[in-house]
């Protein structure tokens, strides 16, 4: 009901929401608070107390804003939701990928908007996303209705979903991956993420090595008093294409951190990326 709320008033008037959801979430001793404040203390230990705190407040802030977004990427017509996207720049980078005729692999992390982001890359071209299921049918329903609308297709995080992928790629479509989600332990390695060793998924590295398709990372900027969205698409680090898999995933995460450092506060540190530790030791 919130969300079907928040496609019908105006853009800024949904981050308003978010704001008040926002300064709530800081002012009581919430895990989004805490999460953010670990987070942020291990990955930019060169702040200040005072310019952390001012990141915690917009990280939450952006969140929020995100979450409540969702309204209008779900239930807007396709056209609308997409235009909400005011400036493009990497468009050519993301096309020449697609030119290789070999595939795209979109890394697609938890920054800005990734709906909007996903729901561009596939308009460019049928696009496979790996998906996993919340655990509310309800929720399950509604996503799956809104996220494959036009040329999108869901895959499962599993041996299916996989292959799903593979034959994408083969098809010379786009494999879309959320790249910055802790995988399985027998699905990762560690490598560093802002200087943390974080557990990270080898998929790409697996996927680029038997498909030789081009890597690309995007999202879609949120604009200042709700003017809509940029999307901002970068080439991947060279050595993801390294035939050694743990370089291969060290360059996943410098691409990722690549694309964070273009909008630092927007990208979701409520999230517990260090969940896993090399020593089995805790972080949160």
């Amino acid at each position: 009901m919130l969300l079907k709320i928040c496609a019908d008033i105006p853009l800024p008037a949904v981050h308003g929401l978010a704001r008040i959801y926002a300064k709530l979430s800081y002012l009581f001793p919430t895990r989004a608070k805490s999460t953010t404040r670990i987070n942020l203390g291990h990955c930019f230990p060169e702040m200040t107390s005072a310019e952390r705190d001012r990141l915690v407040r917009l990280s939450l802030k952006n969140t929020a804003m995100t979450a409540l977004e969702m309204g209008k990427a779900w239930f807007w017509p396709m056209e609308r939701t997409l235009g909400m996207i005011r400036e493009i720049e990497g468009a050519e980078i993301l096309q020449r990928a697609l030119d290789d005729k070999k595939g795209a692999i979109v890394l697609a992390p938890h920054l800005g908007n990734w709906e909007v982001f996903g729901f561009y890359v596939s308009e460019q071209a049928p696009a496979t996303f790996l998906y996993q299921p919340p655990r509310d049918p309800t929720l399950d329903q509604l996503i799956k209705q809104a996220r494959t609308r036009g040329k999108v297709r869901l895959a499962p995080t599993n041996r299916q979903g996989v292959a799903e992928l593979f034959r994408a790629l083969k098809r010379g479509e786009i494999a879309g991956i959320l790249p910055d989600q802790e995988p399985p332990l027998e699905s990762g390695i560690f490598a560093d993420f802002f200087g943390v060793p974080a557990l990270t998924m080898t998929l790409v590295a697996k996927l680029v090595e038997r498909t030789g398709a081009r890597v690309i990372c995007g999202f879609a900027r949120r604009l200042p008093d709700g003017k809509g969205f940029k999307l901002e698409i970068i080439e991947a680090d060279s050595q993801i294409y390294s035939e050694d898999t743990a370089i291969s995933v060290m360059a996943l995460n410098k691409t990722v951190e690549s694309c964070v450092r273009l909008a630092v506060e927007q990208y979701q540190w409520e999230y517990k990326r260090f969940k896993r530790r090399p020593d089995g030791g805790r972080f949160y």
